[in-house]
């Protein structure tokens, strides 16, 4: 007489199975979590910087062209229109042709630029999230990260 031959898994094997795949579930869905948080923050902090850059870029061409008008073109051909107060000379307007055009978000673009009078904010893409942003001023040339929103 022949034993049975096995064709599948038991009741108890797959049980077990969907129980061990809950499990790391459970451990591995907050990780990713987190990690996604970290990365918007890390996007957030290097545009910051890269802002920054172009502010201090786009001042010192302006101080070495010794024009004091606006707009200033960058050595690439790029125009940026600046302030040409006294106080505030060589800063990048936060109206549409100013900080945008100093700061290349890259292709495909990671941000969008929203213009403003005294503020630009740049927003990660596809969708904005509320106060996960870049905040460009333009009085100051400073710039604010709000991570608060990121998740």
């Amino acid at each position: 007489m022949r034993a049975a031959q096995q064709r599948g898994f038991t009741l108890i094997e797959l049980v077990v199975v969907l129980v061990i795949l809950g499990i790391l579930a459970a451990v591995a869905i907050p990780r990713y979590v987190t990690f996604t948080r970290e990365a918007r923050i890390a996007s957030l902090n290097g545009l910051a910087g890269s802002i920054r850059s172009a502010v201090v870029l786009v001042q010192a061409r302006y101080t070495a062209l010794g024009t004091f008008t606006s707009p200033v073109t960058l050595l690439d051909g790029t125009t940026v229109a600046v302030s040409t107060v006294t106080a505030t000379g060589g800063l990048p307007l936060s109206a549409a042709g100013g900080i945008d055009n100093a700061v290349n978000v890259g292709t495909p673009a990671t941000f969008t630029y929203t213009p403003g009078a005294a503020t630009g904010t740049y927003d990660l893409v596809p969708t904005a999230i509320a106060n996960c942003n870049v905040v460009y001023a333009a009085a100051t040339g400073g710039v604010t990260v709000n991570t608060a929103g990121c998740i």
